[in-house]
């Protein structure tokens, strides 16, 4: 491949915005676009985006790339999208319902049952996805009770990657990396679990066919690539999910290499060679490649917790809230003088996957100030990814090296503390962007423009590496573990709060 005049177009369909960039095979980026959509709460849990608006975005994406690329030839596009999302079609391919994201907690008393029954574990060792509202299957037990004639009324149901490649191609497949984020799919057949589908109320012929991740639909039509400006016939590729092309997009393609992150949310991710799910059940473990497997786990809370902190304890600070809040964080003291916090805003998945946990300070004295609260919380984010990462150990995972990226970064005191925390040293890449360069790479293996998906870690360069400090990362060491407790000690406090949350919403003043 010649990479002056020839590129894959990385296409990474995420939560709040699509982006869109063209790679040649020197891994250069040679156009790009975005655009953002809204995530709708239109009652308490729901989080739903309409599915028109998000692949219009997509569709907007991809032209004013190919607008940008005059001269250049475009080999192929390739897919990444966000995991867990849920969408009802009738026949003839029209929504039925609202596009269901992973953010989505309705269905958290139908993952509560299955806790309760104790069939949860065994369902996540089978399918690699932890039972959780953010679960298709979980949203398809809910919907079934909650709207028998609408769940009977979809013949399909399909992600938002499968909604947009079947406008556009006219195709019905699913890849495995995302149908093994459903909890639906056999890990170890990588086809749909009985009990799954009897538990979803549905049977195979309303999902799409798993097809492995670098299958090439040579179907885009001649209308919607007149739409895209590009010629009938360009293949596309099905790609993956964001999570394991993340770990592509920074090089972390071997076993033992994982991926951190931190945005609005948080993720550990590691490949490996076979599935690995610890006997607690604190990681996913989804499909990828042939012989290869992600196993980790996401966090609700990341950056979204500064940005709280900023809101709550700083409104004065105005835009740049995050960076000051971060650096005065850095005036406390390691362990905040004795103060955690549980940095469960938005509630939280690994690993203890479960949908009551709200956010609570414990240690809290007359001597704290703002500091102290400002660092607690990033110490909270980062000792929830600490927990991850036992996981990832109890299921029998070595991590050889750790890449980390995302907007936490920016802060060098931030990057220290994620390396005191975890123990482990921690390199940080040159800048890709992680899901879409992933999802191009995939697809220039897919297209045989590139021998291997492993010419990934050639491509990626790494810019600084970090120690830990041994001093703070023995005290971390021994604060993990009552961070830990907190999660069990606080669950009666937790469920009670969830029991009276209506009273305690109203408006005392009503009565």
């Amino acid at each position: 491949m010649n990479g002056s005049d020839e590129v894959v177009i990385g296409v990474d369909i995420g939560t709040t915005a699509t982006k869109v960039i063209a790679y040649d095979a020197s891994g250069a980026s040679r156009a790009s676009a975005s655009t953002d959509y809204r995530l709708r709460e239109p009652e308490p849990g729901a989080a739903v985006q309409d599915p028109h608006e998000v692949a219009a975005a997509v569709r907007g994406g991809v032209r004013a790339v190919v607008r940008q690329l005059d001269g250049v030839r475009v080999a192929g596009l390739s897919f990444s999208s966000a995991m867990h999302s849920l969408l009802g079609l009738d026949r003839g391919g029209n929504p039925l319902t609202p596009l269901i994201t992973w953010a989505d907690t309705r269905a958290a008393a139908q993952a509560d049952r299955l806790h309760d029954e104790g069939r949860a574990l065994d369902l996540q060792k089978r399918t690699g996805t932890p039972v959780h509202p953010m679960s298709p299957l979980v949203k398809l037990m809910w919907l079934r009770e909650t709207d028998p004639e609408l769940h009977g009324r979809a013949v399909r149901w399909d992600g938002i990657k499968e909604f947009v490649l079947g406008r556009w191609c006219g195709s019905d497949v699913t890849d495995h990396s995302v149908a093994s984020a459903t909890g639906m799919l056999a890990l170890d057949t990588l086809d749909w679990d009985a009990e799954a589908l009897e538990l979803a109320g549905i049977t195979r012929d309303r999902l799409p066919e798993p097809v492995p991740v670098t299958t090439v639909i040579r179907t885009l039509t001649t209308d919607a690539a007149a739409e895209l400006g590009l010629p009938a016939g360009t293949p596309v590729v099905v790609g993956a999910s964001d999570g394991p092309l993340a770990n592509l997009g920074i090089g972390a393609v071997h076993p033992g290499q994982t991926a951190c992150s931190i945005g609005t949310s948080a993720a550990l991710r590691v490949i490996v060679e076979k599935p690995a799910v610890d006997e607690n059940g604190g990681v996913f473990c989804y499909a990828f490649v042939p012989g290869r497997y992600v196993v980790g786990g996401a966090l609700n809370n990341g950056g979204v917790v500064l940005d709280w902190l900023g809101d709550a304890l700083a409104p004065e600070l105005g835009e740049d809230s995050e960076g000051e809040m971060a650096e005065l964080a850095a005036t406390a003291p390691p362990g905040s003088a004795g103060l955690l916090m549980l940095p469960y805003l938005l509630g939280e998945r690994a690993p203890h996957w479960s949908s009551l946990p709200r956010g609570a300070y414990v240690g809290l004295t007359r001597a704290h100030r703002r500091e102290h609260l400002a660092r607690a919380a990033l110490e909270g984010v980062c000792l929830q990814l600490s927990l991850v990462l036992a996981s990832m150990d109890a299921a029998g995972i070595e991590v050889r090296q750790l890449r980390a990226t995302g907007g936490f970064a920016r802060s060098p005191f931030w990057r220290q503390l994620l390396a005191d925390v975890l123990g482990v040293p921690v390199n940080f890449p040159t800048g890709h962007e992680g899901s879409a360069f992933g999802a191009a790479l995939l697809g220039m293996e897919a297209l045989g423009l590139v021998d291997s998906i492993d010419r990934a870690a050639d491509l990626v360069r790494i810019e600084s590496t970090l120690d830990p400090d041994p001093l703070r990362a023995e005290l971390y060491r021994q604060l993990r573990p009552v961070f830990g407790d907190l999660f069990d000690r606080l669950t009666p406090t937790f469920r009670e709060l969830r029991r009276l949350a209506p009273l305690l919403a109203a408006d005392p003043s009503a009565h």
